[in-house]
């Protein structure tokens, strides 16, 4: 049996690793939007199509440091990154959000709190979309990929995946207009893709999972997206109403019934990842 080193056993601690993983890909993000914005800037192309570009190169360098971080350091093959399966993960996990947002606009319409001002172009779903394939990329890279996963391997699946998603409600409470509601929903919502990505044991499917719950919102139904300011979408929409209905202005995200969709899929899917066997145990009762 291998006898680790001194400086193997700090480097392997959970804490040391997220922190190093951390440090390295927050800087892959900010250095890669620096060199693309000054890139970018010496082309004559459109802002918006600037931005989509700008987005796209951040988030494949976020995909691509990930991989050689890990690579190096834990010297194993990336499987959460494997284009194995890769269509089908990203059918499921975009239909599970586009569902579950659609059902939260919906709830809101029945109530009598949405309607359409006007149809706009399918253009102005661009911004959205970069904003949001980005967003969707960075926070499941942080959250499920490198705390989740790594706090998982020693604590197991169930502390792990309560650690990461209070972790990632508590991220969201910095954005403005956050409410309790939308703290718990939040919070909820990261139970829901930490679940899928015990399902899957890959990144694509809750990253695809991630863009879809935000893009249906803010680029299809022109709803807030956490309390963020409203961006360009596909249907221009009045919301009004209850705040525990409409989320206010955090968004609807921040509703009792987003937090019941998501409560609902996270036990589905448990339940599944139980029966399946997915669930990892903590260390102790290896």
């Amino acid at each position: 049996m291998e006898t680790l080193t001194r400086k193997q056993k700090i480097f392997n601690f959970p804490v040391v690793k997220i922190f190093l993983a951390l440090l390295t890909f927050m800087a892959v993000v900010i250095i890669g939007q620096q060199i693309a914005v000054k890139l970018l800037a010496l082309t004559s192309l459109d802002k918006d199509y600037r931005n989509l570009l700008k987005g796209l190169f951040v988030s494949f360098s976020c995909i691509f440091s990930y991989i050689l971080f890990f690579k190096k350091y834990e010297k194993r093959a990336i499987t959460e990154f494997s284009t194995k399966g890769l269509l089908k993960n990203i059918s499921i996990g975009a239909l599970i959000g586009f569902i579950l947002q659609s059902l939260t606009i919906l709830v809101i319409y029945l109530n009598g709190s949405y309607s359409v001002v006007k149809i706009n172009p399918v253009s102005f779903i661009l911004i959205p979309f970069t904003i949001m394939f980005t967003v969707a990329i960075i926070e499941e890279i942080l959250v499920r990929g490198i705390i989740f996963r790594i706090v998982e391997e020693k604590l197991g699946s169930y502390i792990s995946l309560t650690i990461s998603s209070v972790l990632f409600g508590v991220f969201h409470l910095a954005n403005p207009h956050g409410t309790l509601i939308s703290a718990i929903c939040i919070t909820t919502a990261g139970f829901l893709f930490g679940a899928v990505y015990i399902y899957s044991r890959n990144l694509w499917m809750p990253i695809a999972l991630h863009f879809a719950w935000n893009f249906t919102q803010s680029g299809i139904f022109g709803a807030i997206t956490s309390g963020n300011e409203k961006t360009s979408s596909l249907l221009e929409a009045k919301i009004q109403g209850p705040e525990f209905i409409t989320g206010g202005e955090f968004g609807p995200e921040g509703s009792i019934q987003a937090i019941i969709f998501c409560a609902a899929a996270t036990i589905i899917l448990l339940v599944l990842n139980h029966k399946q066997g997915k669930i990892i145990k903590p260390y102790w009762k290896k």
